[in-house]
């Protein structure tokens, strides 16, 4: 039936999500899922919305999310835009603001989809290369372009770029916009060294978030931009082009409950930052060397072993780490945070492996 696809169709390489497997008993660390559940006031709020009112229709412009995000992060809900999970968010990024005749830059090590974003969507772009420790130097960037992209902390590599030179590239790079897409931001740190407040200063600035990662919501599918209203503004005529009501009622209150709840949110992303610590001194422990993490993975390779072989180990002991097969990469394992007895399952099947 592929002689029907249109010529867009028969380009794309799509995205390829993490494995979610049906098998039992799996100790599940390739997907960055939260190991902790969300806060029962979600809950509550989700259970509290069931009823007749799921034949309306939710509200549009999500208003009372928006609202909640401005009062968080000290802006209007002019600077808001919300979206069903962070990918949408970012595909509305792409058309709305990146599709320029200028190439887009984006790192040659990053998220994947923003490629597949691309090809979808026309874009032509260049990748510019992480230095040999992984890491975004900015002075590269310094080239014509139609816009910028990159994840802070990067994924998969989990390295942070410090707010001082986000700073400098937004200044330098003022006739495009530029896009920090902080899917991983809160596991930075005592002080989350999130990019938002240098939208107040720098009108091509865009800041991207989910709820995914560090409110533990990736099923529920809720994520957001913050910007200039110039920016909010073209994405929602985007959005409004595409599907008016990207947010259901549930995804709706039970997004303005995880906000409302500091004291889960302060306590279990200090718990995930906890075991990634205790995780990456096991791992190096066990001869692996391991990028610094700002996120809630780790990014290891071991210099004796093939890193396809050492997944392929772990899944026979029903351990699950993600392996990509790419270029510079192609030894390393992106292996999520877990509890503590799950991280404590990767390192004794890892033990075992190595050992035999």
């Amino acid at each position: 039936m592929s002689r029907y696809w249109s010529d867009t169709v028969r380009r794309l390489t799509p995205y390829v999500p993490g494995e979610q497997p049906k098998l039992p008993d799996l100790v599940k660390l390739n997907t960055n899922e939260n190991p902790y559940g969300p806060s029962p006031r979600v809950l509550s709020a989700i259970q509290a919305e069931l009823g007749d009112s799921l034949r309306l229709y939710p509200d549009p412009t999500a208003e009372r999310l928006k609202q909640t995000i401005a009062r968080y992060h000290d802006i209007t809900p002019r600077e808001v835009f919300v979206g069903n999970g962070s990918d949408e968010v970012l595909a509305h990024v792409f058309l709305a603001l990146l599709k320029h005749e200028a190439p887009l830059l984006f790192p040659d090590i990053t998220y994947s989809f923003y490629p597949v974003y691309c090809g979808l969507f026309g874009i032509e772009y260049i990748t510019v290369p992480l230095t040999d420790s992984f890491e975004i130097c900015i002075d590269d960037y310094g080239q014509p372009n139609g816009g910028i992209i990159f994840p802070n902390p990067n994924a998969p590599t989990g390295r942070l770029l410090d707010l001082a030179k986000i700073d400098r590239l937004a200044a330098a790079n003022q006739d495009s916009v530029m896009v920090v897409d902080e899917a991983y931001v809160d596991f930075g740190g005592s002080t989350i060294p999130t990019a938002i407040p240098l939208t107040q200063r720098h009108p091509n600035l865009l800041v991207v978030q989910t709820l995914s990662k560090a409110r533990s919501l990736a099923g529920l599918r809720v994520g957001f931009a913050i910007g200039h209203p110039d920016l909010i503004e073209a994405l929602e005529r985007v959005k409004d082009s595409f599907n008016s009501y990207p947010l259901d009622r549930l995804a709706i209150v039970g997004a303005v409950a995880a906000f409302e709840d500091g004291d889960h949110f302060e306590k279990t992303r200090a718990a995930v930052m906890c075991s990634r610590e205790k995780l990456n001194t096991d791992l190096q422990e066990l001869g692996f060397d391991v990028l610094p993490s700002a996120a809630n993975f780790i990014f290891a390779r071991h210099p004796k072993r093939d890193a396809a072989e050492l997944s392929k180990a772990l899944r026979e002991r029903s351990v699950i780490v993600r392996h990509f097969k790419l270029p510079r990469i192609d030894q390393f394992l992106r292996i999520t945070v877990g509890t503590d007895a799950q991280c404590a399952s990767l390192v004794t099947a890892l033990r075992e492996t190595l050992a035999g």
